[in-house]
């Protein structure tokens, strides 16, 4: 079936760094955009980045642009996202997916707190 682990969140002072991961199985990969969204307490959930099938493409929200960057290794099923100069706003807990049919399911999360 299909599955998403993301882990690598955690409590990071402002202005550090955190790197998160997505292990992804039960569907071909290679083939499929990869996202990375983001709840906090309050607010809608936000699409953050998001990934080509390739790897080539990338995209990102202007909340996190400049500062976030997002990857994948298709030959481990995995997607990462570097995230640099954290604000206490990034607070969230951060989610993968995918597109298309594969849209409506999602990981547990991972949290990432940003405080002092």
């Amino acid at each position: 079936q299909v599955q998403f682990v993301e882990s690598g969140g955690g409590l990071v002072q402002p202005g550090g760094s955190l790197r998160l991961s997505c292990a992804a199985s039960g569907f071909t990969f290679s083939r499929y955009v990869m996202r990375w969204y983001r709840s906090a307490p309050g607010k809608e959930r936000e699409l953050v980045a998001w990934i080509s099938s390739t790897g080539r493409s990338t995209n990102y929200a202007d909340s996190v642009k400049g500062r976030f960057t997002v990857s994948r290794d298709n030959f481990k099923n995995l997607v990462f996202l570097q995230m640099n100069s954290l604000k206490p706003e990034d607070t969230a807990v951060y989610y993968c997916n995918a597109d298309r049919e594969l849209a409506d399911y999602w990981g547990q999360g991972t949290q990432v707190t940003v405080s002092s």
